[in-house]
This record gives C-alpha cells, sequence and structure tokens, in this order.
C-alpha cells in the first residue's frame, strides 16, 4: 500500500502524506456489524479528567470485529472486501462464510479479496488462517493472539504487527513479540497466521495540527512553557529547561521509572523482558 502525498496548494498540505486508498473495495461498512461509539473525552463515569489531551475529534461507527473466530470452526469464509476503520491503524476483511454469516477481522498481509480463509484444527498453516498455537508449525509469523484461552485476540493487532512462534514446550508456547518481548502462553491460544496488513502506516506523515484534532488529540503543552503555579518545572526567566529533574504536574518523576504493576499476574509468562536480556516475573 503505497504512501501518496498532494500538490501542496496550501501550508498544511507541504508535509502531509497519506496511505492510498484504491486498494479499498467497499466505502460503506456492513451495517449489522457496526454499532455507535460514544466518546469519553478522557473523563471516568464521574466527569473527572484522568487521561489528559483528549476531546472533540470525528465521530466513528464501531466495526464488531470478531475477535475469537472459535465458533466458525471448519467453515470456510471468502474474503468478500478490504475495508477502512477509523478506529485502528490496520485495515479489516468482510468474511463472507459458507452458511450465509457475515464478520469482519484484521485483514493479513498478502491476503486478497476472494481468498478462502478458515478457522480450527482442519485449516491449513497459511495467511489469514486462525487456529489454536498447538496446530500452527514452529517458527511461523502470527498476529491477533490470546493471552488465556477463549478471551479473544489481545497480542498484535496493530498496523504491521507480528509476532514469532520460537518454540513449544509442554502446555506453553513461546512467543517473541514485536517490541522484543518474549512470553509464554498456553498452546491452547488462539492466533491468526501472517502479518497484519497496512504495514507502511508508520510512514505517513501528519502534515498538519488539525490532523490530530480530527482524532480527537488535544494540543499538547510543556511544563517547562507553564507557570511555577501550574507545572513544578514552570516558571524562570527566558528559555530555561525546568532547573529540575523531568517531572509531571503532580510531582512524580517522569523518566526512569518503572510504567509496570509489579504483581501482575501475567508478569510470570514474560521470559524476556523488552529491554536487552531483562528478565522479569522471577
Amino acid at each position: 500500500m503505497p504512501i501518496r502525498r498532494v500538490k501542496p496548494i496550501t501550508n498544511g498540505q507541504r508535509g502531509l502524506s497519506y496511505l492510498d486508498t484504491r486498494d479499498l473495495t467497499k466505502k460503506r461498512p456492513e451495517k449489522r456489524l457496526t454499532k455507535g461509539l460514544r466518546k469519553s473525552g478522557g473523563r471516568n463515569n464521574r466527569g473527572r479528567m484522568t487521561v489528559r489531551r483528549r476531546g472533540g475529534g470525528a465521530k466513528r461507527l464501531y466495526r464488531q470485529i470478531d475477535w475469537k473466530r472459535a465458533d466458525k470452526d471448519g467453515i470456510p469464509a471468502k474474503v468478500a472486501a478490504l475495508e477502512y476503520d477509523p478506529n485502528r491503524n490496520s485495515r479489516i476483511h468482510l468474511l463472507q462464510y459458507a452458511d450465509g454469516e457475515k464478520r469482519y477481522v484484521l485483514a493479513a498481509h498478502g491476503v486478497k479479496v476472494g481468498a478462502v480463509v478458515m478457522n480450527g484444527p482442519k485449516a491449513e498453516p497459511k495467511a489469514g488462517n486462525c487456529m489454536e498455537l498447538k496446530n500452527i508449525p514452529v517458527g511461523l509469523p502470527v498476529h491477533a493472539v490470546e493471552m488465556r484461552p477463549g478471551r479473544g485476540a489481545q497480542l498484535a493487532r496493530g498496523a504491521g504487527a507480528v509476532c514469532t512462534l520460537s518454540a513449544k514446550e509442554g502446555d506453553l508456547a513461546l512467543l517473541t513479540l514485536p517490541s522484543g518481548e518474549m512470553r509464554r502462553v498456553h498452546i491452547r491460544c488462539r492466533a491468526t497466521i501472517g502479518q497484519v496488513g497496512n504495514i507502511d502506516q508508520n510512514l505517513v506523515k501528519i502534515g498538519k495540527a488539525g490532523r490530530n484534532r480530527h482524532k480527537g488529540r488535544r494540543p499538547k503543552v510543556r511544563g517547562s512553557a507553564m507557570n511555577p503555579v501550574a507545572h513544578p518545572m514552570g516558571g524562570g526567566e527566558g528559555r530555561r529547561a525546568g532547573g529540575r529533574h523531568p517531572r509531571s504536574p503532580w510531582g512524580k518523576f517522569s523518566k526512569g521509572g518503572n510504567t509496570r504493576k509489579k504483581r501482575k499476574p501475567s508478569s510470570k509468562f514474560i521470559v524476556r523482558g523488552r529491554k536487552r536480556g531483562k528478565q522479569v516475573g522471577k
């Protein structure tokens, strides 16, 4: 999917680029597979802001993605369309099953419209097919991986994401994630073979501030540009660099600290962390 640039007839178009959408085969989504999406504006159920710099943005219809694909084992499905999804950076496929039902799944790289995919143990180990890890040969790339059997895909769902099935040891399979982390998951967890499509997504240049506003992202102001009453790093004469170690508006250090909960149950399945050879969960 190539990157397209436009002739800069306005200032906002000078650095702008976007993905070519000529490969999309369907413009409007399947109505029965969509539902309304309410925005929170970064606020919780009490109306208090818990995530900053959120609000506004274009309206979206949510496409209901089939993350499990377990109840369609053994039923062949034809890839009926390739569609755009405003809720994620990857494309989605509309599957037409032999029994007449339609469902959305993540579009796998290299799977064209008109191809036939299948779920379950009888499926061949080829791109777009979904099955349990115990039926997938070691060394194949996979995406949309479950962390617990039957829970639905949670790992490697973004555009271009891919995991490698490195080994199988008893009831556990060893996966190498896109971050470099190595993690064990149960061999009964499902995964889809291949890489998530839209691999050129990371080459897109936003080009102008308004494009981020369309996504619902509000402006970000540096702490050092604020007054001392608004931020610990604010104030000072001229453009000084804070004068303190980098920290949040509430005084918490923003660099060097852990970002993961120490007692998260799934930590014990991590063999190697994201950092070089770091052992986690022992």
